[in-house]
């Protein structure tokens, strides 16, 4: 049997198929606002989950840097993490509530949809900022 190549969306469609009802409602919510945020916004599915990129035009860089990855969506027990890899370049300004990290990640934790939805403002404010540090060429 030949092995189909399937599109990115395509390939998260059927991750989001594994995730349970209560929990893929939230990450269904996230997919939507990082998407509509900017279509300099990408996602696939890496790290075995859902990841959002930057899909423009970039100065090269060192790919271990992640430069191009805005963010991750990784459940973990009755959480959803938003591990930002490059958080740390968010202006602490815009007020998007985390963990940051020596290494350069900030952690969102996430129990629900309500709480996604009244963070939506402050993680769209945080993902602009984070596409405007983006070294373009």
């Amino acid at each position: 049997m030949a092995k189909t190549n399937l599109s990115d969306t395509e390939q998260v469609d059927r991750h989001l198929e594994s995730i349970e009802p209560i929990s893929r409602a939230t990450v269904d919510y996230l997919r939507t606002l990082f998407l509509n945020t900017d279509d300099e916004i990408s996602e696939h599915v890496k790290w075995n989950s859902i990841a959002f990129y930057f899909n423009g035009q970039m100065a090269e860089f060192d790919a271990k840097e992640y430069k191009r990855d805005l963010a991750v969506i990784n459940l973990h027990r009755s959480k959803i993490l938003i591990v930002f890899p490059t958080g740390n370049k968010i202006d602490d300004a815009v007020g998007l509530k985390g963990k940051n990290y020596p290494d350069g990640r900030k952690i969102v934790e996430i129990l629900n949809i309500a709480e996604a939805q009244a963070l939506s403002e402050k993680l769209q404010t945080g993902i602009k900022d984070w596409l405007s540090k983006v070294e373009r060429y």
